[in-house]
């Protein structure tokens, strides 16, 4: 298989070429272009006919969405991992009705990126494997999509999709027992914010926790990843 095209759109340049070194640096991809706005990523679309986008939302000229929206309605399959500083639910049922693979938040954790990538190349690799694709292999190709969507549609009130993916970042790289105190402290939330949010992953099965009784005063309740 050969190696995969990336065009990056992304308007800040300095934030571009750090896209571009993580991507280089797993070695199944190869960046076509770096466009920095919308008009120069549809000429870039075109002409490189990249097989992936790593597209912001917020350019010079319009959104990343937008760009979305029109190569769909041209007929462009490419397919799109939306990179954004955007938060709004509104902007994420958007880019999962124009069918990106994924949707990472500003500031990027690097090793978020690379296991989107990753995740991306098997897709890739699966779908590229067979010129006919038996019933089970297709549930394969379509489950993860799926999911997303699902998990956007079925969330109970007061926990919004953005802020769930901003604190599942933030929760990756820790292997302690937390407490809803310090994770709001981290991610600039309200400790009844944060527990709201802990206690959902708690019931997702994601997070396990725990009565710390201590020597005094009430139990606390800590957090750790199952």
């Amino acid at each position: 298989m050969n190696k995969l095209k990336i065009l990056i759109v992304e308007d800040e340049t300095g934030i571009a070429e750090l896209h571009r070194m993580a991507i280089e640096r797993l070695g199944s991809f190869e960046v076509s272009g770096i466009a920095t706005n919308l008009e120069q990523a549809a000429q870039m679309v075109a002409v490189l006919k990249p097989d992936l986008l790593l597209l912001d939302v917020y350019l010079p000229d319009g959104t990343g969405v937008d760009l979305l929206k029109q190569l769909r309605n041209e007929g462009m399959q490419q397919d799109v991992i939306l990179i954004t500083a955007a938060r709004e639910a509104a902007t994420l049922q958007e880019a999962l009705h124009g069918g990106v693979f994924d949707y990472i938040l500003k500031p990027v954790i690097y090793s978020r990126l690379e296991q989107s990538l990753q995740r991306y190349l098997e897709f890739r690799q699966r779908l590229d494997s067979s010129n006919e694709l038996q019933q089970a292999e297709v549930d394969k190709l379509l489950s993860s999509q799926q999911n997303r969507e699902l998990k956007a549609e079925i969330l109970p009130k007061g926990i919004d999709q953005i802020t769930l993916q901003k604190l599942r970042s933030s929760l990756s790289s820790t292997s302690k027992n937390f407490s809803a105190d310090e994770i709001g402290q981290q991610n600039g939330m309200s400790r009844t914010t944060a527990r709201r949010y802990l206690e959902f992953l708690t019931t997702t099965g994601e997070l396990r926790c725990d009565l710390d009784y201590g020597s005094v005063g009430r139990p606390q309740r800590l957090y750790r990843k199952v």
